[in-house]
């Protein structure tokens, strides 16, 4: 299958990336964040979480950042939101796009949530339903896709009956994630050969981390197989929760190089990306962690001309 020419890049950074943060990142800089991606070119951004402060305290300011934003218009702006209370909340500031998840493990979905993964789904049917109700996007996470830190492998069968729960529910979009990073491009073609065939291509979406180092060569291995939709975080944001010191979801920075030199248009300027990398990397003093970021920042520096 011919690679895609184009693809849309979901920034996940300012949701997925700053939610296990330990110090509260001030509302003002969410913003100025999103405002930026935004600005960049992105035509989708996970902004937030409308979820209980007492579990994620990080997005306690959900409906401050969606007031405070400048909307851009063509940018779809996403929101998670695990129940109908968050729904409401999302619906009320006004967010583009509602995110429910669901992991294709059943011991991760018992682990982290007590139940099973079909009980866990059945719960997002009134958050599904109110949403087309309403005419917003709704988009479904399948976390755990490639591997789970409880009982390691998951069956691809897993991954394709979570794909086809989430179709019954009106899902426009499907992420299939690879939540721990451990997936490998073999892997992946297998369980996005799977998938396809259940629900449609140019609706199913690539969510990979880079605890091992594959996420690139898995995003090469879905864009083989047609797919073209990829997540990604700017300057790497987001640690792995489920190994210690390891990055967690791929660098935006690292998948634009990657796309530039495929020659495949994203419609975002990369080098706006590694100004943002780089801006929020300092804001919130933790390592950029984009390989292609600090050696675009570091030809940036060493081409500056130097006083005599």
């Amino acid at each position: 299958m011919a690679i895609p020419q184009k693809v849309k890049i979901v920034e996940v950074g300012p949701r997925d990336g700053l939610q296990n943060e330990k110090e509260q990142v001030p509302t003002a800089l969410k913003i100025e964040l999103v405002n930026r991606l935004s600005a960049a070119g992105f035509p989708n951004v996970e902004t937030t979480s409308f979820v209980s402060p007492k579990w994620v305290p990080q997005m306690a300011d959900a409906a401050d950042v969606m007031a405070g934003i400048e909307r851009r218009a063509n940018t779809i702006y996403s929101v998670l939101t695990p129940n109908l209370r968050g729904f409401e909340a999302a619906l009320a500031a006004a967010a583009d796009e509602i995110v429910i998840f669901g992991a294709a493990s059943e011991a991760f979905s018992q682990k982290n949530i007590n139940c099973s993964i079909a009980e866990s789904i059945e719960r997002f049917a009134p958050v599904a339903h109110a949403a087309k109700e309403n005419g917003l996007r709704l988009r479904g996470s399948v976390s755990c896709s490639l591997g789970c830190p409880y009982q390691g492998e998951v069956p691809v069968a897993s991954v394709v009956d979570v794909v086809e729960r989430f179709a019954a529910l009106g899902c426009d979009e499907i992420d299939i994630a690879d939540t721990i990073g451990v997936g490998t491009p073999k892997r992946t073609k297998e369980v996005f050969a799977a998938v396809t065939q259940v629900f449609p291509r140019e609706r199913l979406s690539g969510h990979f981390h880079d605890t091992y180092g594959q996420a690139l060569a898995n995003i090469y291995a879905a864009l083989q197989d047609g797919i073209a939709i990829f997540h990604a975080s700017v300057a790497g944001l987001g640690g792995c929760p489920y190994a210690k010191g390891a990055t967690g979801n791929v660098a935006t920075e690292d998948v634009l190089y990657l796309m530039d030199g495929l020659g495949i248009e994203t419609g975002v300027d990369l080098a706006q990306v590694v100004g943002i990398g780089d801006f929020i990397s300092t804001s919130i003093g933790r390592p950029n962690v984009s390989r292609a970021g600090k050696a675009l920042l570091a030809k940036a520096r060493s081409d500056q001309p130097r006083c005599a």
